[in-house]
């Protein structure tokens, strides 16, 4: 991973430059493994980031803001306890692994003081933070508890001693000798290759060894043993400049594609575009930070994407079965027609009669047909089966046209939900979602009485170039506020044509510029199913056109008179028309 020991050390300065002797204000924990610290250090607060995420571990300084959970959690309160109001005395790294610990000093009820040390682990899917109190290196709680059935080696839960990780057998890249080197080489078996410096170094990343052999191979410099003492020298130097803060923070990306980061340049990414930081913090929160967003998120609504899918299969196993039943009433005329040429030839009948052949006088060529029939049953009998069946399939026919128009107008709604939920960019969309699938019946209501009464969001809102407002809707809810209770008659609404989406509307006291009309369509294309597709036709017309029919599920309408524009999806440019 790019966020190796070496990128920690860089990390580690600038949080001594900020934090260190900065008290603790608060302390909140938004997600199951992540915790914010508040630390107030010269008369400004800063928030420090820590995540023991198994995909992203990461500890910076941030700027975003998080909601957090109504009940805290338990680490989060033990935290609470011990390290609020403390002072932050010390920051240091494990050697070069990836291992921190922030060193608290706080004063007891008692009086007396005491050093709490939250122990920091960056190492992938075994990524934690522990609380660890120093005098006796006693866990006071960690935000994953490891016990034996999942690690042998060590343990990590309440009121057991702290244990490192087993120590690498690699070099400190800051503290060996030649003699060291050699003897490390000789022992082990080292490939001259790009992984030849992660191999020997802790801290050393993949990413580092492949630059570093890059950049001493690139003027056809031999890697072998025998050139030992000059790859030694020029590891020497590249740790030098480390080492005197010499850092270099950027990012590389393919297109709009981020592929990595490192706090030196990374000339073997020649072709790749260069973003420059200013600081490592900035780096780490804006690489992952959309990546990271849309794990969680889409970690969130996983449980809800599941129902969703579960009842569209249901849709269109119904779907299926239907169409099977209007096929099958397709003949139900053919068993009236024989009722009738029955009754007609009655006389001709008799019981124990398995089949009787008549003229089709239906018919102006008069052609014959012939009737199967029950020979245990009267004529009287046979003539009433036939007509008992063309009546079943008339009423199964009339049924399953109704249940075929219901079942599409749910596919199509659960279709909508679906939408709305890929494109939620936050929890509280989300939990809306929630309520709005609630409120339909999919989910069974629970009344918590512990749960906080939360503002329905508002709509997204745009400024168009010429300075009309746009509205979004991010869920159905909204959808049917923008479109029945928020617009005027004269305004523009528009969807895309036949194709679950966001209703979109555009304020219209005058008329509106064609120029806004394609902004707000691209708007209603990129928030739609075909976000991804090209050329999207989009309805509009006037909102007064637009109507709710009785009993239909949010957010689902009929409109006539409209228009339709095609457009490329667009991701709207928040800095510029987002208000």
């Amino acid at each position: 991973m790019s966020l190796d020991g070496i990128f920690l050390y860089t990390l580690i300065d600038e949080l001594k430059k900020y934090l260190l002797n900065g008290k603790v204000e608060k302390v909140n924990q938004p997600e199951k493994d992540e915790i914010v610290l508040s630390i107030k250090n010269s008369r400004k607060t800063y928030k420090l980031l820590i995540s023991a995420s198994p995909v992203y571990p990461k500890i910076h300084i941030t700027n975003a803001i998080k909601s957090n959970p109504i009940t805290p959690p338990m680490f989060c309160m033990v935290l609470r306890k011990y390290i609020n109001s403390s002072k932050l005395i010390n920051i240091r790294q494990l050697d070069t692994d990836r291992i921190i610990f922030l060193d608290f000093k706080s004063t007891d009820e008692l009086g007396f003081n005491s050093i709490y040390t939250l122990v920091i682990e960056i190492m992938g899917r075994h990524s934690n933070i522990t609380l660890v109190r120093s005098r006796d290196n006693m866990i006071m709680d960690s935000i994953k508890h490891i016990g034996l059935e999942i690690n042998t080696v060590r343990c990590i839960y309440p009121n057991i001693p702290y244990i490192l990780p087993p120590k690498s057998l690699k070099l400190n890249p800051f503290d060996y000798t030649f003699h060291d080197l050699t003897n490390f080489l000789n022992d082990n078996e080292i490939k001259y290759d790009k992984k030849f410096f992660s191999s020997t170094f802790t801290g050393i990343s993949t990413l580092f060894s492949n630059e570093l052999f890059y950049r001493f191979t690139k003027n056809n410099n031999e890697f072998t043993f025998n050139n030992i003492k000059y790859i030694n020298n020029f590891f020497i130097s590249i740790m030098s400049d480390i080492k005197s803060n010499n850092f270099y923070f950027s990012s590389y990306f393919d297109g709009n594609i981020a592929k990595d980061f490192y706090c030196q340049q990374m000339t073997q990414f020649k072709n790749l575009e260069e973003k420059i930081y200013s600081s490592p913090s900035k780096l780490i929160e804006e690489f992952y930070y959309k990546k990271d967003k849309n794990d969680r998120l889409k970690n969130k609504s996983s449980d809800l994407q599941k129902l969703l899918n579960v009842n569209l299969d249901r849709c269109n196993k119904k779907v299926k079965i239907l169409k099977n039943n209007l096929t099958e009433c397709l003949s139900k005329d053919k068993y009236m027609l024989y009722g009738n040429l029955l009754t007609s030839n009655i006389y001709s009948m008799k019981k124990g009669d398995s089949a009787i052949t008549v003229q089709n006088y239906y018919d102006e060529n008069l052609p014959s047909v012939e009737i199967k029939l029950n020979n245990s049953k009267t004529p009287s009998e046979n003539i009433q089966a036939y007509f008992k069946k063309y009546n079943k399939m008339k009423k199964t026919e009339e049924a399953a046209k109704s249940q075929l128009e219901i079942t599409k107008n749910e596919i199509e709604y659960l279709e909508s939900v679906i939408t709305n939920l890929r494109n939620a960019d936050d929890y509280e969309s989300i939990e809306e979602i929630k309520k709005e699938l609630m409120s339909t019946g999919y989910i069974r209501f629970k009344k918590n009485i512990h749960s906080k009464k939360t503002k329905p969001l508002k709509p997204l809102k745009f400024i168009s170039s010429d300075g009309i407002d746009i509205y979004v809707g991010k869920n159905n809810f909204q959808n049917d506020y923008l479109t029945l209770k928020f617009a005027d008659k004269r305004d523009i609404w528009m969807h895309t044509k036949n194709i679950p989406g966001s209703h979109v509307i555009v304020k219209n006291f005058k008329d509106v510029p064609d120029r806004t009309l394609e902004e707000a369509a691209k708007l209603a294309a990129y928030y739609s199913k075909s976000k991804e597709s090209s050329k999207v036709p989009v309805d509009y017309t006037q909102a007064k056109n637009v109507h709710k029919p009785n009993g239909a599920k949010p957010g689902m309408v009929i409109y006539y008179t409209n228009k339709t524009i095609y457009v490329d999806p667009e991701k709207p440019k928040i800095e510029e028309i987002l208000k």
